[in-house]
């Protein structure tokens, strides 16, 4: 049977290693005006990893065991990382939104088009506003669980 100093290593690991996928799926879409079809599924590609390194080990490891070691460290550690999760979900209310209206009015495939993107729809700052408010409360949150749990991870198996 594997340790579980080894388990929450290589989860500390995964974790971390997400972070570089964030970070460079974020700058893709910074970098890139405008936002074709092909930059958004290489935007994508990134930032799906990243969630995959974090929500992976969260599913499989980290959740069976949050009651079995609950100290107010861990829940607080827990509860930061749903309120990220939550933070994720309001971005994607604004998220599928932009999508669908720049998909109706072809942006993705004709990106040339000369029109102001919050002139799309009569919601559009709304729904942009859902996505900036969403994505810099992931990272926040997300950045704030990492170090704590970081921080668990050194006082639990390597003081």
């Amino acid at each position: 049977m594997v340790e579980p100093v080894v388990w929450a290593t290589l989860v500390a690991l995964a974790v971390t290693v997400s972070f570089p996928f964030y970070l460079y799926g974020a700058w893709i879409v910074i970098e890139n005006e405008p936002v074709t079809w092909s930059v958004l599924v290489r935007h994508l590609s990134f930032i799906l990893v990243g969630l995959a390194l974090t929500t992976v080990p969260l599913l499989t490891w980290m959740a069976p065991r949050l009651f079995d070691r609950l100290t107010g460290f861990a829940a607080m550690h827990a509860i930061v990382g749903l309120q990220a999760y939550a933070f994720l979900a309001f971005a994607l209310t604004g998220i599928v939104r932009i999508f669908q209206a720049k998909h109706r009015h072809d942006l993705y495939g004709n990106p040339d088009q000369d029109v102001a993107i919050d002139e799309l729809d009569e919601n559009m700052p709304a729904w942009r506003f859902r996505l900036r408010v969403g994505v810099a409360g992931y990272v926040v949150c997300w950045l704030l669980a990492y170090v704590l749990g970081i921080a668990q991870y050194v006082l639990r198996y390597l003081l």
